[in-house]
Parts: C-alpha cells; structure tokens; sequence
C-alpha cells in the first residue's frame, strides 16, 4: 500500500478533515497520478450529506494530475504525462454496453471513483480529493496540450455529461437547442453547443444571468417566469438540454421542443411527472444521459482542446474545500469550484 493525504468526511453533513489515506500498490495496468485540480460537483455535496456509514468517505470525481509511476503493463502512459480522471474507474468489460464503449451504463455497473466497489478485491474506492489516487489506465485519458488543467477538470464530469446527448441527438449546424438552467452543466453544454454549430438559447428563471448566457455564447435568453416569452418559443428547439438540478415541471420545456424534437433531462436525478399530451402534440421525446464511455470522453476533451471550451472556474486551496461546499450549497458559484490539492504536500 501507499499512503497519500486526503479531505475526509465521516458521517452525514460532516466537515471534511485533512486526514492520511492508502491506496493500493500498482496493479500491473494501473497508473499512479498526482492529482493536482478537483472539480466540486454537486454529487459531491449530496454523498457527504447522505453518508452515514461512519467509514472514511473521500469525494471528487473529475480530477487532472501528473502520472507518477506506471505498471508493467501500461504501454500509453508515462511518468510525466498529464492525466485526467473523471467519474468512473472500472466496469465488467464484457457486457454489450462495455463493448460499445458506454462503460457508464455497464450492466453489472460501473466502479465508481469514490463510494464504488473495487472488482478485484472488494474495497471501497476513495475519491480525488486527495493528493493521489491509483487507477486503471484504461480509465484514464491524455490531457490535450492547451487546456488548462484547473478548468479542465469539471469536462470530465459536467462536460462528458452534457456532450453525450448533444452527440447522440445529432446537434451541429442548422440545429436549434436551448439549454434550461444556468450552472455547472448548463453553461458547458452552452459553450459545446455553439461550438458544435448550433443556435443556441439559454432559458433561465430570471434575466440575472443574460450577460453571463450572451458572454458564453447563446444567442438569446429566454425568462421562464415570463409567460409571452415562453409562448413566443413554443415548439421551436430541436434539443432541449434541461440541466435544472431541483424537482420541476417538465411540461414548460417539453412545449418548447419543436416536432419530433427530444428534451433531455439531466439536472435532477429522480421521479418525474408530466401530462402525456405534451409528449403528443408534436411526436416529441424525453431522454436522459449521464456520463460518458472512455470513447466518448476522449472525443469530448479533443473537440475542448480544439475549441478552447474548459470550464468557468474559482480555484480554491484545497484547504477552502468545506466553505466551497457550503458556498455550493448555497448555489453561490459561477461555475465550477475546483480545488488545487498542491497545499496537501
């Protein structure tokens, strides 16, 4: 074992501590990385709220680092290379969803980076706020020269997240897409959208953040509590990515979806309702994506790396990680809170 350091918490609503965590010696395709940056998801926030158990929990899931040693195995990484890591370390590797290369919907499911079970020898994963972490190299990708890694590491969580259905809904030139809820997904899924050649609308509650929307690239705001800007864009978008994180009525969105359009539906995880004749009226579609397969990852960081898209970030010592996920509770970031692990050596 090796013993790196971590942010720990250990029960429900805790506050995390600087505390020694072991990872495991290098299995023969495992790569060792310093972590440098961790994104702050929301996940992050809700498994400290919901852990219970009393066992260390260590969150963060879209990290970027340094590889530090390699297994004998490994043939495409090297000491030095820079690295990224995003929510998933592991899967089966045999079912049909493996096979295509969409690891995340794995049948037996994916080994998560933290909370997850490894399928070799049962332990628990342990997350990237941590100075290092160990994995599997297969589960790990290059980090395009030119990317910042500090706002590069929310693509490996958010941006995977909002590229996998911009993709397979066929979103490029000529396509109309509005994106509902200004945040960590949404305003990734704004920069890929416009980048992918699409016209491209923000739909937010109130108009605090039309300047923010126009400077990432949208086209236009629409205000949802305003009644005759919502009827004015009924029927009209292709795509709708819907990155709203509370429970809400999908109806307002799914009325705009133009004819056979799809609303994809990715802020909140959880029972929805909704009247079957907005579903009707129009032959429209309801959806859902979450992550993304090694293939489409590595697809989505080339395409940022292109395009120059990484995240809007605050960049906080790792120290700050309590009061980032205190302030993120609050929803008082713009967009991403990512931590620098250096101040843990």
């Amino acid at each position: 074992m090796r013993t790196t350091v971590s942010w720990q918490a250990d029960g429900p609503a805790a506050t995390l501590r600087r505390a020694p965590l072991e990872r495991r010696d290098l299995r023969p395709d495992d790569i060792a990385v310093r972590v440098d940056y961790c994104g702050v998801c929301h996940t992050d926030l809700h498994a400290v709220e919901a852990h219970e158990d009393g066992t260390p929990l260590v969150p963060g899931h879209e990290f970027t680092g340094v590889v530090t040693e390699t297994g004998p195995e490994v043939t495409d990484f090297a000491v030095g290379d820079a690295v990224a890591v995003g929510n998933i370390v592991d899967s089966c590797g045999t079912c049909a969803m493996c096979r295509a290369g969409q690891e995340n919907f794995c049948r037996e499911f994916p080994t998560l980076t933290y909370g997850g079970t490894d399928r070799h020898d049962g332990s628990t994963t342990r997350g990237g706020f941590a100075r290092a972490y160990v994995v599997r190299s297969r589960f790990a990708h290059h980090l395009p020269p030119g990317l910042d890694p500090a706002a590069a590491a929310p693509l490996l969580c958010a941006g995977v997240t909002v590229w996998e259905p911009l993709r397979a809904l066929g979103v490029g030139p000529g396509s109309r897409v509005a994106v509902a809820g200004l945040g960590g997904l949404g305003h990734l899924a704004v920069k890929i959208a416009v980048a992918l050649g699409a016209e491209t609308a923000v739909i937010s509650r109130t108009p605090d953040k039309a300047e923010d929307a126009l400077r990432l690239g949208a086209h236009e705001v629409i205000i949802s509590g305003d009644p005759e800007q919502m009827a004015a864009a009924r029927d009209r978008f292709d795509v709708v990515i819907d990155t709203i994180s509370a429970p809400h009525d999908l109806g307002p969105y799914l009325r705009l979806v133009a004819m056979d359009g799809t609303l994809s539906h990715l802020g909140h995880l959880g029972p929805v309702t909704l009247e079957t004749t907005d579903l009707l009226v129009g032959r429209k579609k309801l959806s859902s994506a979450g992550s993304g397969g090694t293939p489409a990852t590595a697809a989505m960081l080339a395409f940022c790396a292109e395009h120059d898209i990484t995240a809007d970030i605050e960049l906080l010592p790792s120290s700050q990680v309590n009061e980032a996920l205190d302030r993120l509770r609050r929803n008082e970031v713009r967009y991403r809170f990512v931590l620098d692990m250096s101040d843990l050596d």
